[in-house]
């Protein structure tokens, strides 16, 4: 079996061309399509208590900087992107609900090799959900 399309989940840090890399390494051999997520934070889910800002609004701006900031590392890949999503909310069901949606048979991501990930890693998430093939790349420390 061949990869047909790769899901890069970025976090939008310098670490995200680390996978970028990797994935485009991977995919062009095979004419795999590319398709980037970056799962935003859904503040409604984070605060529950009162405030004086409008939680849609303030969403809204961060997904449009994230996919800002998507557009760049697919100019970045210098490969062919199909799709760049931002999502937002539950890591898991985000991933599963769009690795189904887009035909998605390999999901690259990365794992900082550090305490903090020993502790709260949502690659262990992907691990535990992931329909499809998952390949962590290490970021050492």
């Amino acid at each position: 079996m061949s990869y047909q399309h790769f899901l890069v989940a970025v976090d939008l840090s310098e670490d995200s061309k680390i996978l970028i890399d990797k994935a485009v390494s991977l995919a062009k051999p095979l004419n795999a399509s590319i398709s980037f997520i970056h799962i935003d934070v859904n503040y409604a889910e984070l605060y529950t208590g009162l405030i004086d800002i409008n939680l849609v609004e303030t969403q809204h701006h961060s997904m449009e900087s994230s996919l800002q900031q998507l557009r760049e590392l697919a100019k970045y890949a210098d490969y062919p992107i199909t799709h760049t999503l931002v999502g937002s909310g539950d890591l898991s069901n985000e991933m599963c609900e769009t690795i189904e949606q887009f035909s998605i048979d390999l999901v690259v991501c990365g794992h900082h090799q550090d305490f903090w990930s020993k502790l709260l890693s949502s690659t262990r998430q992907l691990m535990n959900c992931t329909p499809v093939d998952l390949l962590v790349v290490p970021f050492n420390e």
